[in-house]
This record gives structure tokens, sequence and C-alpha cells, in this order.
């Protein structure tokens, strides 16, 4: 397959900004039956991903470390900081709160077939694609690779 990203890719998608409540947020994903969108700043900056798996933590809540106590010490099994990060996610109220803030991302010109190996090896469902200036121009989702396997 010889297509590149932006032959495939869906041109301007559905985006919302770091201030965007959360039930906003939602009711977008629903209306457009989407699983994930781009997090833009003013300008059209990617700073983020919002998905279906960071919206989980609203209702699956989350679970304390394990910890022991000895002498009225406490001492943590796990890091507690992945914690702190998860009643974040669980409380928040804006799309800042619970997003994705390290997206991986792919530029137009990439083949199709590094973009399938770039969601199978960091296993996501879609890849925000960014113009030069790390501006959202697209979204690439795994039903775009296999709709374009499809036409071969």
């Amino acid at each position: 397959m010889n297509k590149t990203v932006g032959e495939v890719m869906t041109p301007n998608p559905i985006t919302v900004k770091p201030e965007t409540p959360l039930k906003e947020a939602i009711a977008l994903l629903v209306e457009h039956k989407i699983s994930g969108m781009p997090v833009i700043k003013e300008g059209g900056e990617l700073v983020g991903i919002l998905s279906e798996s960071d919206l989980m933590w609203q209702e699956t809540g989350v679970e304390p470390p394990p910890y022991i106590m000895i002498l009225d010490s406490i001492i943590y099994l796990q890091n507690p900081n992945r914690y702190d990060k998860e009643i974040h996610k669980a409380l928040g109220q804006t799309v800042a709160d619970v997003m994705s803030d390290k997206p991986i991302t792919i530029s137009s010109t990439k083949t199709i077939k590094e973009a399938a190996q770039l969601l199978h090896q960091k296993q996501i469902r879609r890849l925000p694609v960014v113009d030069s200036d790390k501006k959202i121009i697209g979204i690439l989702t795994q039903g775009d690779i296999i709709r374009a396997m499809a036409d071969e």
C-alpha cells in the first residue's frame, strides 16, 4: 500500500479545547459517534487527546495504592504519584483534567504502512495528523486504514 496518511486521513477533525467542560466533550463524542478527539489550544496547536479510556476514570473511580504500616509509618508498595494522577482524572471537570497530554502524532507525508505500524506498536486507535507547526490537520484511525486496504 503506497498511499500516504494525507490521502486517507479524515481532514478537519472534531476537536475540543482544554477548558471545555467534560459533559460537553462527552456529548460531542456521542453525537458524532467517535471514540476520541484531539485537544487543541487557541490557534490549532495540538496539546492532547481525549479518548473513551480517559473518560472511564469518571465511572470506575480510583483504588488507593497498596501499602503497609510499620510503627505509624505508611510505606507505599506502588508509586503514590500515579494514584494522585488517577484521582485527578476521576474528579476532573474539564477536558484538561482527563486528557492524555502526550499524544503520539504523525505527519501527512508518512505512508499508511508506517502509520499502521505505529498504531500497532503503541496500541492506540487513532493518530492526530499534524503539520510542521504541530497544528492539527486531520486524524487517522484504524478504520481509515482498513478502508484504504479495501480500496486497493
